[in-house]
């Protein structure tokens, strides 16, 4: 999945002015700034349009670091098919993206849980 078609499919915003404002907020520009100095860039974006573009991108992101972790724990676990892979793959939201994983989740210990793995013949006197 890429950024901009993901953008683009989510706003409906023109892809020019999505690809420039990306630009620009990747150099660091704020939102105010790019909707009132860069318009000609941008499409006449407003701070709106702009604002969206900045929480999809946010949005894209996050999928996109989940979707590597889950990857890697998989990779990890030795159960990744090449089936699982493209799920994953084509998986457009968070919430696919942990339904996929859930099967595969390891679930996490807690004290109790350890305490009762224990080899107790250690604290026993001889």
């Amino acid at each position: 999945m890429q950024l901009i078609p993901y953008i683009t499919r989510h706003t409906q915003l023109p892809e020019q002015g999505v690809t420039n404002t990306i630009e620009l907020l990747n150099q660091d520009c704020t939102i105010p700034f790019i909707s009132r100095y860069r318009k000609e860039r941008t499409g006449n974006l407003d701070e709106v349009q702009i604002g969206l573009i900045v929480n999809f991108k946010t949005q894209f992101e996050a999928i996109e670091k989940r979707r590597a972790t889950i990857l890697k724990a998989l990779e990890e676990q030795n159960v990744l098919t090449n089936e699982l892979r493209e799920k994953i793959n084509k998986a457009g939201d968070l919430t696919t993206l942990e339904d996929i994983y859930l099967p595969f989740k390891k679930s996490k210990k807690t004290k109790a849980e350890t305490a009762r793995k224990m080899d107790w013949s250690l604290w026993q006197k001889s």
